[in-house]
């Protein structure tokens, strides 16, 4: 059984450490890894069948694909917190020759990272092939892809979209980080994207819906997202989240997409986040 207190406890951590990464080199993205700290905790601590033993080829293996790669900071905090490499390591964020980089990238080897990604509309089409090979392998483990919503607007997405209801690919998961914001504003403003659920259904998906920042509604959709494979659609999920959430001055703001916090924000950020696994 999942222990919720858990899982919160690393939202909480994931949340000081993407602040304290953005802002100790004052560039990269706070909003969407915050309101995405509960779903990185639910997939790295419950959902994922994986393993820090990290290999390229991750078979035997559930995969994990971050299409929308400006969420580097988040992610890169629960690999460290989960297992992938030390937790110190966090400190070199965006740093000359770290291994992390501001968009993840492969030729630094980082363990759990096995493409790269920030050119938003692509993760998709990987996540697609990754599937297929487990299909051409007979390994049962399912594929997952994170998605911006703003990303949507990439026609790559729906050629992808096609193609992997088209081939019937039922081993994959896709979540739509369904904050509303983008970088130059609210998504509506900046290119609507209309009704996603119709949109993505009548692009042959089963399609669902939850709250991004409850994390009982996130293990919950889920599992259930899990039960749905095997049958011969792909499965997308519209997660609902709060852009900033945990922080009540950057909650549902787009500025803070891409703004690092300054000294006296950070001080008055953390404050409102309880340390639950010690800082790096």
């Amino acid at each position: 059984m999942t222990d919720l207190r858990k899982l919160e406890s690393v939202a909480s951590q994931l949340r000081r450490d993407v602040l304290r990464m953005v802002h100790a080199v004052k560039s990269g993205h706070p909003g969407a890894p915050l309101g995405c700290a509960e779903f990185l905790s639910a997939m790295y601590f419950s959902v994922l069948r994986h393993s820090p033993d990290f290999d390229m080829d991750g078979k035997g293996q559930d995969l994990f694909f971050l299409s929308n790669g400006h969420l580097s900071a988040g992610w890169y905090s629960v690999l460290a917190r989960s297992g992938y490499f030390e937790v110190a390591e966090l400190g070199t964020f965006r740093k000359i020759n770290s291994r992390l980089q501001g968009h993840p990238a492969t030729e630094e080897n980082l363990p759990g990272v096995r493409v790269a990604s920030g050119s938003l509309g692509q993760g998709l089409s990987v996540a697609n092939g990754a599937a297929l090979a487990k299909k051409l392998n007979h390994d049962p483990n399912l594929v997952y892809c994170l998605l911006g919503d703003g990303e949507l607007q990439e026609g790559q997405i729906w050629e992808a979209a096609m193609f992997a209801a088209g081939k019937n690919i039922d081993n994959l998961i896709a979540v739509v980080d369904y904050n509303g914001q983008q970088i130059d504003g609210p998504v509506d403003e900046v290119m609507p994207l209309g009704d996603l659920h119709a949109k993505w259904k009548s692009f042959g998906w089963q399609v669902l819906e939850m709250d991004g920042n409850v994390l009982e509604q996130v293990l919950e959709t889920m599992d259930q997202a899990k039960r749905l494979c095997g049958q011969g659609k792909p499965v997308v999920i519209l997660m609902k989240t709060i852009m900033g959430k945990g922080v009540d001055f950057m909650e549902g703001s787009h500025k803070w997409h891409g703004s690092p916090p300054n000294d006296e924000q950070l001080a008055k950020a953390l404050a409102q986040l309880e340390e639950t696994l010690g800082d790096y």
